[in-house]
């Protein structure tokens, strides 16, 4: 599947992560409501371990893909310039059915929004291998009101 035109957005733009921490490498789709985003797990990340990396990365994985849906929205409901303010982010539940994740191995999280009421969402995510599902995590996310 092609990419969503990002129209020149940057995954800066639509993430306030940066360095070692930004650990999506593309978006593969995006709108409002959900985002797919795809990564391949590097030696250099967070639970990084000799033979791949520890799977309670996923949960990041899931909530930076939720962050993309969330800047998204930011940028095209408030503008490209508006406060890149992070949200907090619970889990409610998450499954993982791999106990490591390869380096290099592509994973594709898909994450979409269940319930959107004021500054509070929930996010179900789902996170592939090689079209193999490796986890869920359902998220709840809470953005403080701009002062």
């Amino acid at each position: 599947m092609a990419a969503t035109p990002l129209n020149g957005l940057s995954l800066e733009d639509l993430l306030p992560h940066r360095g070692g921490m930004l650990l999506v490498d593309e978006v593969l789709e995006v709108e409002s409501s959900h985002a797919r985003t795809s990564s391949s797990p590097r030696p250099s990340w967070p639970l990084a371990e000799e033979s791949g990396v520890h799977p309670l990365i996923l949960v990041e994985l899931a909530a930076q893909t939720a962050g993309v849906c969330n800047g998204w929205d930011r940028i095209q409901t408030q503008g490209l310039d508006s406060n890149q303010m992070g949200w907090l982010v619970g889990i409610k539940k998450a499954e993982f059915f791999v106990d490591s994740l390869p380096f290099a191995q592509k994973v594709v999280s898909c994450a979409r929004t269940t319930h959107n009421f004021a500054n509070l969402r929930e996010v179900a995510c789902e996170l592939y291998q090689e079209q193999r599902l490796i986890a869920r995590v359902t998220l709840q996310l809470f953005q403080a009101e701009q002062s």
